[in-house]
């Protein structure tokens, strides 16, 4: 069977950015979301179900660009701390009957041991990843934070081409840090500056200067 977005019904489609690239759905029962992924799994689509509501962007290829370069610099602040991460991309994570959603960037940090080597993950048996990484130049991840606090995310970095936000999960809800709870001693925020040299400067030389840059961090 194929299933066809604009067939479903009942319905309300919210563009909040060109069609081609996001579309709001309410009214979405669990067994159309779990269909959708499944009938779109060979797609190049990113579903976030929440309580009902279900969001279907088509990554752009700065966004793509963006979520490539801020999982780098994750790996690259995991490799000069010497902390252990276990990088899981956009798996799709979900609470049954109520939430669902594939991140940009996804990394295991405390809670390694109970997922490595894992071919499948069940939320009802398995941690969530302790950190997710969200960028923000289709579409707001505002949504998406409820759906992450469902699955029980420790930290959601989010990035708008402007600036780079740290949220942690306190008491169910996500409050705004200006540090890392797995990279203390590193002011995130300044990684923004990095990102946004990316348009004029070279991938792996941007790579290298901030290593270089997370160095003279750690040396203070």
């Amino acid at each position: 069977m194929r299933l066809r977005v604009t067939r479903l019904n009942p319905m309300v489609a919210t563009p909040l950015a060109p069609p081609s690239e996001l579309i709001h759905l309410s009214g979405i029962s669990w067994q159309t979301y779990e269909t959708l992924l499944e009938e779109l799994s060979d797609r190049r689509l990113r579903l976030t179900y929440n309580r009902g509501n279900l969001e279907i962007m088509a990554p752009s290829p700065e966004h793509e660009f963006s979520k490539t370069l801020m999982g780098r610099f994750v790996e690259t602040l995991a490799e000069e701390l010497e902390i252990q991460i276990y990088p899981l991309g956009s798996t799709t994570f979900k609470r049954p009957e109520l939430s669902g959603a594939e991140p940009d960037e996804c990394f295991y940090i405390c809670r390694i041991g109970a997922v490595r080597g894992k071919k499948r993950l069940d939320l009802n048996e398995d941690p969530a990843p302790d950190l997710v990484v969200e960028i923000d130049v289709t579409s707001s991840s505002q949504n998406r934070l409820q759906v992450y606090a469902d699955l029980g995310v420790a930290e959601v970095w989010i990035y708008d081409r402007n600036s780079l936000a740290v949220k942690q999960l306190q008491n169910g809800a996500y409050i705004t840090s200006q540090v890392s709870q797995f990279f203390p001693n590193l002011l995130i925020s300044d990684i923004a500056g990095f990102l946004q040299q990316a348009e004029t400067m070279d991938y792996l030389e941007l790579v290298k200067a901030f290593r270089s840059w997370v160095r003279s961090q750690i040396g203070k």
